[in-house]
């Protein structure tokens, strides 16, 4: 060989040694570093919990057991199964569920950390998550919450949370006056964990002043409340907290199943819904508007919500206090979490409901809590929300709580001045695109006011009746100022109360006109208006009447009836369009 072909042979090794050095060391570093997305199973499998027995001392990150679960072993409730009584235990149950609005006796049977139905997509367990997601810090306000309630609240939270990403627990006592809630709480938690803290407050604050509370004792990069009453289910917290590091300025929201408040079986909600709210400033459920459904690629991709329940959300710490946290000024409950929903949108966040992370929550009937002196509460914190976020609108809200103009509702300038300087949008805005479905009542409507009966000179009426339980519209003497009297006549030719339209589901002679959701579909909600005031049921050709013979006047309820030209069958509206007055002629 040549001193050249060894010279080039040399080099030639020479060359592949250091390229594949180089590339070991790139797969090394690769290995080291590698922060893409896994297969979940694979990703889970270092997060899923194993409660080992007290000589193991199981570390949750910063959550340690010390201490075996205690309380009820037993099959009672597994697999989130109804639990029925029979007997004295069913009587008792009936006189304590007066008290609490739940059912303590079956709540009490149940173990702290039975198991539940995964109610997940199958999808779920195929997404992919990044390893390195935010340390969580979960936050359990309670106010004499019933002590099993809270313990399966607790052990779900630690049982099936990763230990990677839960950093502690904080459970903050809103100024509790039940006796197992004081020494009894802090024994259990120093015997049974290393990492659950207790935050006792001195006077009762409240939902949004408890929240703050135990979002300055936590540590964690974001924060996650949960409500003392729920049951988390199989890896509810990753999706949170990915959703969260994907887009720092989302507050990501569970799906929230249901626990009975009777029996307590963990059930399903069915698909998803998202929030809205109603002008007086009410929290409620509505389906994913169809354009939404569209926009999605799969069914586990987050839903944007234009409100959120307030109960049961993760956002990160830092933003959750540059966003002015809560209104301070704000008392006790109610609204607070319609005002931190139209604060997050109007200030260049998003509320996103997270199809993967399921959360278990009892949906009580009332609210078994004393208010102090009997205060209205929401009312002084819808206000302030009104005042703050809802610009114009308030007219809408002021509209439903006529009692309220002029009332105190305290100081918001500091409010206005973080809104200010966050550069929030206008409600307009968030109408327009958050929530462009909101039924908006005296804006492009054929009316807008009092419907006015001309032979019985009284004007259509909700009869304080309960809006959700489908009820029969009565008539009552027409007031100067009414809420329960101010009807709108869409552009849709429907006849609205907000949400609630008037509805004839039947076929007979005389059918009582009742509210009934909106549905937009036409059919039975759709009316036509004719000469001389006549309104007329476009399905059934039968016309609105104020009369019913036979029945007392106190009693008469809207109807439907063969048109007979009768002066009950003839209507004034109150606030007319020139389009409808023309059909009226």
């Amino acid at each position: 060989m040549t001193n050249l072909s060894i010279y080039l042979y040399r080099r030639r090794q020479i060359i592949t040694r250091v390229f594949i050095s180089v590339a070991f060391c790139f797969s090394v570093i690769l290995l080291l570093t590698h922060v893409d997305l896994e297969p979940e199973d694979e990703q889970y499998s270092s997060y899923k919990v194993k409660l080992k027995g007290v000589d193991g001392k199981t570390n949750f990150g910063r959550i340690v057991i010390l201490k075996h679960i205690d309380g009820p072993q037993n099959s009672h409730g597994e697999n989130g199964a109804s639990v029925y009584l029979q007997g004295e235990k069913e009587k008792l149950a009936r006189r304590l569920f007066e008290k609490e609005a739940m059912n303590v006796i079956v709540s009490d049977m149940i173990a702290y950390n039975r198991s539940l139905p995964d109610v997940r997509n199958p999808r779920c367990e195929k997404l992919l998550y990044p390893k390195r997601l935010p340390s969580a810090s979960i936050i359990i306000i309670f106010y004499n919450e019933n002590w099993s309630t809270l313990m399966r609240t607790v052990w779900s939270v630690v049982s099936n949370s990763p230990s990677e990403s839960l950093r502690e627990i904080i459970l903050v006592d809103d100024f509790s006056d039940r006796a197992e809630l004081g020494t009894k709480l802090m024994k259990y938690v120093k015997d049974h964990f290393l990492g659950i803290r207790i935050v006792r407050l001195s006077s009762r604050q409240g939902i949004a002043r408890a929240r703050i509370a135990g979002a300055k004792a936590a540590t964690g990069d974001a924060l996650v409340f949960v409500e003392s009453h729920c049951e988390v289910n199989k890896h509810w917290l990753i999706p949170l907290l990915a959703r969260l590091a994907e887009k720092p300025t989302s507050v990501a929201l569970p799906v929230i199943d249901s626990v009975d408040e009777y029996t307590f079986e963990y059930t399903s909600q069915g698909g998803i819904v998202v929030g809205g709210f109603l002008w007086p400033l009410h929290f409620m459920w509505r389906p994913i508007p169809l354009e939404e459904v569209k926009k999605r690629n799969f069914s586990t991709d987050p839903v944007p919500s234009p409100t959120m329940s307030g109960g049961l959300f993760a956002i990160n710490r830092n933003y959750f206090f540059e966003l002015g946290a809560y209104d301070e000024g704000m008392e006790l409950w109610g609204a607070e979490n319609l005002e931190m929903s139209f604060r997050v949108w109007m200030c260049g966040g998003s509320l996103d409901i997270v199809p993967c992370s399921r959360v278990g929550h009892v949906f009580r009937a009332n609210n078994p809590y004393l208010l102090p002196g009997g205060r209205d509460t929401h009312a002084l914190n819808a206000m302030r929300t009104a005042e703050v976020w809802l610009d114009d609108y308030k007219r809408l809200f002021y509209n439903h709580r006529s009692d309220l103009m002029g009332q105190d509702y305290g100081d918001v300038s500091s409010r206005k001045a973080l809104r200010r300087k966050l550069g929030c949008k206008s409600f307009r805005w968030y109408l327009e695109n958050v929530f462009p479905q909101k039924f908006i009542p005296d804006e492009n409507v054929l009316s807008f006011g009092k419907l006015r009966n001309v032979g019985t000179t009284m004007c259509v009426d909700t009869m304080g009746r309960d809006e959700n339980d489908l009820p029969a519209v009565g008539m009552y003497s027409c007031q100067d100022v009414s809420n329960s009297q101010m009807f709108s006549v869409s552009k849709g030719k429907e006849i609205r109360r907000e949400d609630k339209c008037f509805d004839v589901g039947k076929r007979n002679e005389t059918i009582t006109v009742r509210l009934f959701d909106c549905h937009g579909d036409g059919g039975n909600q759709v009316w036509t208006f004719g000469p001389g005031g006549v309104i007329m049921h476009s399905l059934t050709d039968k016309c609105l009447d104020a009369f019913t013979p036979g029945v007392p006047p106190d009693e008469q309820d809207l109807v439907v009836t063969s048109c007979s030209g009768s002066p009950t069958q003839r209507w004034m509206f109150e606030g007319a369009s020139q389009e409808l007055n023309q059909m009226l002629r």
